[in-house]
């Protein structure tokens, strides 16, 4: 169930966080050490870019690598079976503070650790995932940036409804092992049935899974693809984006990078300012502030983005209502 919280409690816990002793935001003299575990591939242009506004945070609050701060990097690049090893290898060198990104890579931490502060980014259940007790009140070595709450899912089938009138079913394209599916799964089933659309599940663990998969669903009339926040599905978007387009098969993506790729449409949080938001919670803890009184934040700053080439290639007229509410015309 989504998690609801006060508003004022929201603030109440932000000014606390912000109402640090000047002496323990004083800049550190020693050198400080962030590990950074990233669920994608060192040379993926997305987790480039999104590591460039990390450090952008960072060196906005006074941090710069290799002159007050080291950062070790690890890479799982898409694999589950890397998260475990990495996670230990990052411990053990003790950094200051650990950022982590997506769900399983914050849950392979969590599992090494119980003292070092980690910060999480790109989780949407932080509560149901077990990383903290409350949104507002963490109580362990875990904080972060939600990614959003499942709720999302009813944006992302009213887009494909707009741009689809005669959906009929839509497939919902995830690996179990590199996501929160079942989160997402439900939440979207729950919002499919007043629309009367029916979701029709697709685990995947690989490219061939992800071929085979999009080749079956085919054969069902008016069929449409939902793709939820997942890091196997983003290692392969290149080959799903090319397999909706010879199908011609209209899809709704969670991320801006989906549709500039040639995605038709997408929604979601923009990545790099939560790279850049989730900087200024290492910079508090790097400063002396405990994960524990640090309240979880939600995203600032949400994008629709549009790809109008690929709307025109596959046929669909994206109506002028949903044409105006973008942040973002790819044409």
């Amino acid at each position: 169930m989504p998690v609801t919280i006060g508003r004022r409690d929201v603030i109440a816990a932000l000014g606390a966080a912000a109402a640090w002793p000047l002496a323990a935001r004083a800049q550190p003299e020693r050198m400080r050490r962030i590990g950074v575990l990233m669920a994608y591939a060192e040379d993926d242009p997305e987790t480039k870019t999104r590591l460039a506004g990390f450090r952008q945070g960072l060196e906005r609050r006074g941090w710069a690598d290799g002159r007050n701060v080291r950062i070790e990097y690890r890479f799982a690049a898409g694999s589950a079976d890397q998260y475990h090893a990495l996670a230990k290898e990052l411990v053990a060198l003790r950094p200051d503070v650990i950022l982590a990104h997506t769900t399983l890579v914050t849950a392979a931490l969590q599992r090494e650790s119980h003292e070092i502060p980690i910060v999480f980014i790109n989780v949407s259940d932080p509560i149901g995932s077990g990383f903290v007790a409350s949104l507002v009140h963490p109580a362990g070595n875990l904080t972060g940036l939600l990614l959003y709450e499942e709720g999302i899912t009813g944006k992302w089938l009213a887009m494909l409804k707009e741009v689809a009138p005669r959906l009929a079913r839509a497939a919902f394209i995830a690996n179990p092992k590199t996501s929160p599916y079942d989160y997402f799964l439900r939440a979207t089933q729950a919002m499919a049935r007043p629309l009367a659309i029916e979701i029709v599940p697709s685990a995947v663990e690989n490219g061939p899974d992800i071929e085979r998969s999009i080749e079956s669903f085919v054969r069902l009339p008016n069929g449409r693809l939902v793709l939820p926040p997942d890091t196997t599905t983003v290692v392969h978007r290149d080959l799903i984006i090319a397999l909706a387009a010879r199908h011609r098969l209209p899809a709704v993506y969670s991320a801006g990078f989906w549709s500039a790729a040639g995605g038709l449409m997408s929604y979601g949080t923009d990545q790099v300012d939560m790279f850049r938001q989730v900087a200024s919670y290492v910079d508090t803890i790097l400063r002396g502030a405990s994960p524990a009184e640090l309240p979880v934040q939600a995203p600032t700053k949400y994008e629709t983005v549009l790809n109008l080439k690929t709307a025109k290639a596959l046929g669909v007229t994206v109506p002028p209502g949903l044409l105006v509410a973008a942040d973002e015309v790819i044409e």
